[in-house]
Order: C-alpha cells, then sequence, then structure tokens
C-alpha cells in the first residue's frame, strides 16, 4: 500500500478532460503502485477515509497518472479544489466488470463483432459496459446497444465512437 497526500485540482481546459475534478500521481509515486506501467490500471485503497476500489489511474505522459474525482466522491470526501486529501492506494487486482448479457447476446450475432471488442484493451471494453450500464431508459440502452454494435463493425475505441457520434450530432 503506497500513502501519500495530494492536492485537489481541476483542468480548466483539456480536451475531453475540461472541467474534470482530479488528484495528480506523480510517476515516482506512479511507479510504487504499479512498476513499469504506462496504460490506465485500477487501484483500491482510501482517499481520506473514504474506502474505493476499482477507481481507474489514467496516464497522462511521461509515467504521471490522475484519478478523476466524481461529484459524489468530492461529497463524501467533503473537499474540492485546492483541498489536500490522504491517499492509500494498491493496485486492483481483482477489479472485474461483467458484460451484461443484453451486450453478450447482440455482438454474439455476428462472430467477429464479439472479436472485435474482445480485442480491444480491458479498458476501453470498461468504458463500453461502464456507458451502457449508466443509461436510465430502456430506450436509451438501447440505443447504446446499437451504437456499440456499430462501433464494433467499424472496429472503432471507446473514443473514437464517442467522437463520431458526437459529430453526428448524437443520430
Amino acid at each position: 500500500m503506497v500513502i501519500f497526500k495530494a492536492e485537489i485540482e481541476r483542468f480548466e481546459k483539456k480536451g475531453e478532460k475540461t472541467g474534470w475534478t482530479y488528484v495528480a500521481i506523480p510517476s515516482a509515486t506512479a511507479t510504487l503502485i504499479k512498476p513499469d506501467c504506462r496504460k490506465s490500471y485500477r487501484v483500491k485503497g482510501k482517499l481520506d477515509n473514504v474506502a474505493i476500489a476499482g477507481v481507474s489511474m489514467v496516464p497522462m505522459g511521461e509515467g504521471n497518472f490522475i484519478i478523476a474525482l466524481k461529484g459524489s466522491l468530492r461529497k463524501q470526501l467533503k473537499k474540492e479544489e485546492g483541498g489536500i486529501i490522504q491517499l492509500e492506494l494498491e493496485e486492483d487486482k481483482d477489479f472485474q466488470i461483467e458484460m451484461p448479457d443484453d451486450l453478450a447476446i447482440c455482438l454474439s450475432e455476428e462472430a467477429y463483432l464479439m472479436e472485435n471488442f474482445l480485442k480491444m484493451p480491458k479498458s476501453h471494453q470498461n468504458y463500453y459496459i461502464n456507458w451502457l450500464n449508466t443509461a436510465k431508459t430502456e430506450k436509451t440502452r438501447i440505443k447504446r446497444i446499437t451504437e456499440i454494435i456499430i462501433a464494433m463493425d467499424r472496429k472503432m475505441d471507446f473514443g473514437e465512437m464517442m467522437r463520431a457520434n458526437k459529430n453526428d450530432g448524437g443520430k
């Protein structure tokens, strides 16, 4: 377990990360958590006294990472930008996101769709699954499954699909 303190920061303008609230994890600290890793991975532990699991460490280049802090987590921490938190982190080797049955059935209709999905990095598979699972209505869920199938047909990672959908006006 690696223990350190960090200041809560916020991106003013940073592409798709604009407005994100986060804590930065310097390269030297990230190396203690998971040596020689430059790709996104999951961590567990505590932020102050709030237990976390399955939280993404997002690479920012040169070995540095960030952990995004959702509003609900900041509320639990009772801290905002400029606040200092204590982090106790280790790699979350147990983290797994299960593929929803409805998505699995639809991707299995054509073998190459499932193959394309499974060829993607685990992080992108998780982005797709989390995005699908956050649909609040059945209509939205069906629309997202359709968009995932189209993306797999086009061999698009999650970011490519989201940008394509944004450029299409979400059609």
